[in-house]
């Protein structure tokens, strides 16, 4: 098997799971955590903050494992606290022992995507760098349908939801082994000369960290609250009480495959109207969830665009990033996925705020706003910048 396709195999499974249940299992099981745990759709949100700052937390130390020890430790790092995470979950036997599976596995996805910019740099000539990045990132459609699926045989009853999350643990064991054997391990020579932290946070950059702030909030509230919106306001018609979450993101992952054709995307139109576009998608699934949370046909169609939306932001960060700074991958990668947690950190706090005192539609037509501003952009986004191909050869699969 060629390096290009080891290295997409075991990014693809380890976004899966990482981006996948243990960053949306929470929104996703959240009616079935609200009846075990006797939890408020408020609790919720402060749950979801304390896992999205365990995101944000684990960003800069997968920099600094990325930097000294190469990029497959923090990816079976990752894999592994996915899997120690969602074991927690499976036996929880009260609301803090929940919380805290939630946060360990939460955090996995902060430690499981950065580093396959570093080895795609270094292992995949440049045209087929941007296909296997886009590639990783859909990862995260197959592991919310996969956690959809799971979260429906739980709302009808077939299977209880500690089975599903078992399955998750299953799962996340299997894709550290693969995380060993497809991670290169990439011996470090880069030398921190010339390094600077504010050189990420330069004009250049503001947009790349403008555009992850404003998503990270928006898709934070819409994993979160979107499903307990649906169950709290009568569920969907024909459907059993628990079902509303399984809908919502099954439909989330399917449509969200559309990230693989980011790149190619990206490379016919330019990034300005790829974004606008997405953005303009991400708005309007806020807006059908705050009028229309009882309807299948605007619910199926706010979830399927929301997960588009998340899939194409996704790969662009990656590749927009790895543009940006192609001399320091997995650094400038990680200051936009910081970006992108502080917006996730911030979202569902100031929105369990909102909830408390206005109610769960009134926060879904606020959350609309920052991404319907995208599109009236009054300036061209700027291009993305061409790289030089760096050699290639130098991905060591051979040290254990």
């Amino acid at each position: 098997m060629n390096p290009a396709t080891r290295l997409t195999i075991a990014g693809f499974l380890a976004t899966a799971i990482g981006f996948g249940p243990a960053r949306v299992g929470l929104g996703l099981f959240m009616p079935q955590f609200a009846d075990e745990f006797s939890l408020s759709l408020a609790d919720g949100g402060h749950i979801a903050s304390i896992a999205f700052a365990a995101f944000l937390i684990a960003l800069p130390i997968t920099a600094v494992l990325v930097f000294r020890l190469g990029p497959r430790t923090p990816v079976i790092l990752a894999c592994l606290m996915a899997c120690t995470g969602s074991v927690v979950v499976a036996t929880a036997s009260s609301a803090a022992m929940l919380t805290a599976g939630i946060v360990i596995a939460g955090s996995s996805a902060g430690l499981c995507w950065t580093p396959f910019n570093n080895a795609a740099r270094h292992c995949l000539t440049e045209d087929r760098r941007n296909t296997a990045l886009s590639i990783i990132a859909t990862g995260t459609a197959t592991g919310v349908v996969i956690a959809g699926v799971l979260s429906l045989f739980a709302g009808m009853g077939a299977s209880h939801w500690r089975q599903a999350w078992w399955t998750f643990a299953s799962i996340a064991f299997f894709a550290t082994i693969v995380a060993w054997f497809g991670t290169p391990k990439l011996e470090q020579k880069q030398s921190i000369k010339g390094f600077a932290l504010s050189h990420f946070y330069g004009r250049k950059a503001w947009p790349l960290h403008t555009l992850a702030l404003v998503f990270g909030a928006t898709n934070a509230i819409f994993i979160t609250f979107a499903a307990k919106r649906i169950a709290d306001t009568g569920g969907l018609p024909g459907l059993v009480a628990g079902g509303a979450s399984a809908v919502v993101f099954i439909s989330y992952g399917i449509l969200g495959f559309i990230g693989v054709a980011t790149g190619r995307l990206v490379g016919r139109f330019d990034l300005g109207a790829v974004l606008r576009v997405t953005f303009a998608a991400a708005a309007l699934s806020m807006v059908l969830i705050a009028w229309a949370p009882n309807d299948w046909i605007p619910v199926i169609t706010a979830s399927a665009l929301h997960g588009a939306a998340l899939m194409v932001v996704s790969a662009v960060l990656s590749f927009w990033s790895l543009r940006l700074f192609p001399n320091w991958s997995t650094t400038g990668f990680t200051t936009a996925l910081m970006a992108l947690a502080i917006g996730s950190l911030i979202g569902p706090t100031i929105a369990s705020g909102v909830i408390a005192r206005t109610g769960e539609q009134a926060v879904f037509a606020l959350a609309a706003v920052p991404s319907s501003l995208v599109p009236l952009w009054p300036k061209r986004l700027p291009a993305l910048p061409t790289i030089r191909s760096s050699p290639v050869g130098d991905c060591d699969y051979s040290k254990r």
